[in-house]
């Protein structure tokens, strides 16, 4: 419980601030867009707690102490702020006064760009999914079709076969769409994915995550988890701190979420929590590929990540029963 002692508080201030902002419409649609982010970033509280099992505890406990205010302040916040100043040609303090005096138009610019977010996003979780697939030095496997397949395993033994594939659906991508816009979007993302996991490689020491690049790639995640909440959240509200107290009341749960299954070891305890959270992955890279030509609902996404979940968790509580009785 202590956990999520902080996230409760920050709750309670956001909901209060809420109802201070717009009253009791206000203060519902903060709880929904809490739900919201929570359901459509769960999973990125499983990875987050996987990659943080193998980084210091200094960078851990950095992790939880600055990345909340990044994840508040700056992924629901600041960093939609930067795209759309980039995006309009206007100065961060100009986008600012935009938000806020004209939300309508904010939002606007913002979603006159969401493909390019989309496809960003798109191409770095599915070089995340693609890494954990073709990792052959991973011993615990889940769906035999798909990590037990033959092919599979020797795909995985071809250098970069993950970057190869990423490509290869990039070049398909910029055919279809003719934008060299998305294009540029979609192979940023490889390269940024690539740069931070190739200075890993190179920084990491007998196993132990370098702490910078480890926090870099956690932030980068949770960006590319959070453009789906910031853009479909002015469905809701078109007010930006609105939208900034509930994506933030639901990121505080995220990291609370990661903190106790770092602490409670809850990735050994369920063992294929991992894998249902790369495949959730690997279905919001899909849909945020669909979305760059046509409009999925929240609902869906949150629905497919949160089943890929729950089948992962009771599967893997079947299995370690089985497991007991067998001995």
């Amino acid at each position: 419980m202590k956990d999520f002692r902080s996230s409760i508080v920050f709750s309670i201030v956001g909901l209060v601030l809420g109802f201070y902002i717009g009253g009791f419409e206000a203060l519902y649609i903060v709880a929904l867009l809490a739900i919201l982010e929570i359901s459509l970033s769960f999973d990125n509280a499983v990875v987050n707690a996987k990659v943080l099992e193998t980084m210091e505890p200094k960078w851990q406990q950095r992790f939880i102490t600055f990345g909340i205010p990044v994840a508040v302040f700056g992924m629901r916040f600041l960093f939609p702020m930067i795209i759309v100043a980039i995006a309009s040609g206007l100065g961060l303090w100009e986008t600012f006064s935009i938000a806020i005096n004209n939300p309508h138009h904010y939002e606007e610019t913002l979603i006159s760009v969401e493909k390019l977010i989309f496809a960003f996003g798109a191409s770095f979780l599915l070089m995340v999914f693609l890494s954990f697939i073709f990792d052959t030095d991973r011993e615990e496997k889940w769906i035999d079709i798909i990590e037990k397949n033959k092919f599979i395993d020797k795909m995985g033994k071809v250098s970069s076969m993950n970057m190869i594939i990423s490509t290869v659906i990039g070049l398909i991508l910029v055919s279809v769409t003719k934008s060299y816009e998305i294009a540029l979007a979609y192979f940023s993302g490889i390269l940024l994915y690539s740069i931070i996991s190739s200075l890993d490689d190179i920084l990491s020491i007998n196993g132990v995550r370098n702490g910078i690049m480890g926090f870099l790639y956690l932030e980068i995640l949770d960006a590319s988890f959070s453009f789906d909440g910031v853009i479909g959240a002015f469905a809701l509200s078109s007010n930006v701190f609105i939208i900034m107290i509930g994506l933030g009341v639901g990121a505080m749960f995220v990291r609370s979420l990661t903190l106790y299954m770092l602490r409670e070891k809850t990735l050994a305890v369920y063992r294929y929590l991992e894998h249902g959270a790369h495949y959730a992955i690997f279905i919001l890279s899909i849909i945020m590929l669909i979305k760059i030509f046509t409009h999925v609902n929240e609902i869906i996404v949150g629905g497919l990540g949160a089943m890929f979940i729950i089948v992962a968790t009771f599967h893997s509580i079947y299995v370690n029963k089985k497991e007991l009785e067998s001995q």
